[in-house]
């Protein structure tokens, strides 16, 4: 398994913990919590704490996520950096002289009659 798949999959994981927290966030405006019937406060371990958990998980989550994304990228660019020393360079290309290149007969044109 390459580290490519593995941040691939960290990175799935952490977008799907990230949707999570911010769709359990209190809303500010009221938002769809207040239009499907959520229009009481009744919460587990007061408003406040909750937010403020809430709050602080999302932005580690979010954090984490630009880590994983700018780590896969440094991941790519390094195996593409090791394939490229397996590409043969021009210099190392045997090309023919342009002596050993054989030349095409010429041609009349029927325009010109």
């Amino acid at each position: 398994m390459s580290t490519f798949s593995i941040f691939l999959i960290l990175i799935v994981i952490v977008a799907f913990l990230l949707v999570l927290v911010v769709m359990v966030q209190n809303p500010k405006g009221g938002g769809l919590s207040s239009s499907f019937g959520g229009g009481g406060s009744q919460q587990i371990g007061g408003v406040k704490q909750t937010s403020d958990f809430l709050d602080k998980s999302t932005w580690v989550l979010a954090t984490l996520l630009l880590v994983l994304v700018l780590l896969s990228n440094v991941s790519i660019m390094s195996n593409t950096t090791q394939d490229s020393k397996i590409i043969p360079t021009s210099s190392e290309i045997n090309v023919p002289a342009a002596d050993d290149v054989p030349v095409l007969p010429e041609t009349q044109d029927d325009s010109e009659e």
